[in-house]
């Protein structure tokens, strides 16, 4: 029995009790705080601006996904293009990330693309790179599709995410490879079933490595984004052996997690980020937080005891 994977699906399946949801909401924001930047843009730019101070660079994003309706999905992009413009007058590299169930992708995959466009068109020529996120597996073939319609349009400034668990990921990086993406690497938080996604953290691990390594070899930029310290010894080890230069990739963090990792890899010369979540809408962002590290629910559950 993979105990990871039963302590990730059980937390999961808790965490979509309503009941629970509002009693989290109601007595944990200690935890909160500790992953979430704030509420509004004003408090993500000063964690951005400490993150600058020692050497990370931030990757903002506005917390939201599966809107209902489509005059959601406008205000979250109204609310992203208010993050663009005030990135554009900052002078550190300016990144955000955005989710297509946001901008309306399960209302309407055309809406998704209008909407994906008409943010790019504000953030390339302010220098803002916009990075995709893939979301869990229904919605990794419609995702894939609004990244290549958007390349193809002329979009550079814009990034996809791949997920190691998944089966299928291979041959989708095979098939972007035409793009040359920039591409961000992750082992893939959403509760997945074992008909399409490794249930074995050592077959993710060994996964995440041999996707990072083929990638890197075809010539991609890859944004590493793993906490393991194995995974991160392993990246160094393999592009030192192989000669390939720190600008050809970077590691990406979560913003609470294993800061003082962060700033050690900063100073060694390589390109940091941290993923640095922003807004009202907080719960799945936590819940997924908390089904990745056991010492996560122990914290919960001393906030909602009072502790």
């Amino acid at each position: 029995m993979n105990l990871d994977l039963v302590y990730r699906q059980a937390v999961l399946s808790v965490a979509g009790n309503p009941r629970v949801e509002a009693l989290i909401k109601g007595r944990a924001r200690g935890l909160v705080r500790r992953y979430v930047a704030g509420e509004t843009l004003v408090e993500a730019l000063g964690v951005a601006e400490a993150l600058e101070a020692h050497g990370v660079h931030a990757i903002l994003d506005l917390l939201g996904e599966g809107v209902r309706s489509e005059a959601e999905a406008r205000a979250f992009q109204e609310g992203i293009l208010a993050l663009v413009r005030a990135l554009a007058a900052k002078p550190w590299p300016k990144y955000v990330s955005v989710k297509p169930t946001q901008l309306g992708l399960d209302l309407s995959e055309g809406l998704a693309l209008e909407l994906l466009r008409g943010i790019l068109r504000e953030a390339e020529p302010n220098g803002v790179f916009v990075r995709l996120d893939m979301e869990d597996s229904p919605r990794v073939e419609a995702t894939l599709r609004l990244y290549k319609i958007l390349r193809e349009e002329g979009f550079s400034q814009v990034g996809v995410v791949l997920q190691s668990y998944l089966f299928r990921t291979e041959k989708d990086l095979l098939d972007l490879l035409p793009y040359r993406p920039n591409l961000r690497l992750v082992k893939g938080a959403y509760r997945e079933p074992k008909e399409v996604a490794f249930q074995d953290k050592r077959l993710i691990d060994a996964e995440y490595l041999h996707l990072g390594k083929l990638a890197l070899r075809e010539g991609l930029y890859v944004a590493f984004a793993t906490h393991d310290p194995r995974l991160i010894a392993e990246v160094k080890r393999y592009t030192e052996a192989f000669g390939i230069p720190k600008d050809r990739f970077e590691f990406q963090l979560l913003y609470g997690v294993r800061p003082e990792a962060q700033r050690a890899l900063a100073r060694e010369g390589y390109t940091v980020r941290a993923y640095v979540p922003y807004g009202r809408d907080w719960y799945p962002y936590l819940s997924r937080r908390i089904a990745e590290r056991p010492e996560n629910l122990f914290l919960v559950l001393r906030s909602l005891l009072g502790g």
